[in-house]
């Protein structure tokens, strides 16, 4: 499909088929995109954890206040977020020279830029940018979905603080903002075949020319 089919096709899944499951090279393929999503400074403040155990998504469902689509989806998606600082700056600008072979007195001015703009911001600001970045993840990793046919769910509504503590993400270093079940649709589920409800596009789209 291409990206208005797809647009028109897809819709927040409120029920998966829990016998059917994404392929295991069909998610590495997700893996990829949301690896090459554009960030802020290309910094990649976003992790993805890809969950599959039958036994914790049922457990999370209790976290994500009883949304069974944890349950019954095929992977369910974790978009969290690390703290910049000044060590990950440093291994951002190793890892670009040793990539592309700048050299480090043309980065310096850049590298003290950033050096100097994350050391003036709050731990919320810090924070808040980060998952800033995670939304631009995700919006492409749903229409990768998309335009694949896998059907998916963004999800704000659950307890963050409980579920990184289910999956061990404090020891990681990362925080969860954004799940994101994905997976094949219940044949049953009446959201599927109800209209979009969207603005007119002269409403939702103005010209200046």
């Amino acid at each position: 499909m291409n990206s208005i089919e797809s647009g028109k096709w897809r819709y927040a899944t409120k029920k998966f088929d829990a016998s059917k499951k994404v392929a295991d090279s069909t998610i590495k393929e997700l893996e990829e995109v949301f690896n090459l999503v554009p960030t802020s400074y290309g910094l990649q403040p976003a992790r993805l954890m890809v969950v599959t155990n039958q036994e914790l998504k049922n457990k999370l469902v209790e976290k994500c206040y009883g949304q069974a689509q944890v349950r019954d989806c095929s992977h369910l998606l974790v978009f969290t977020t690390v703290t910049v600082d000044a060590a990950y700056i440093e291994d951002y600008f190793t890892r670009t020279m040793e990539l592309r072979g700048t050299p480090a007195e043309t980065l310096a001015p850049f590298k003290k830029q950033l050096l100097s703009s994350f050391e003036k911001m709050t731990a919320e600001q810090n924070k808040a940018w980060a998952v800033n970045q995670a939304y631009i993840a995700l919006g492409m990793v749903m229409s990768a979905c998309a335009e694949k046919a896998i059907d998916s769910c963004p999800m704000e509504g659950f307890i963050p603080a409980q579920v990184d503590e289910m999956l061990g993400l404090e020891a990681l270093g990362m925080q969860s903002c954004l799940l994101l079940p994905v997976g094949y649709r219940a044949a049953d589920d009446m959201f599927a075949t109800m209209p979009k409800v969207r603005l007119p596009l002269s409403d939702a789209v103005k010209h200046i020319s």
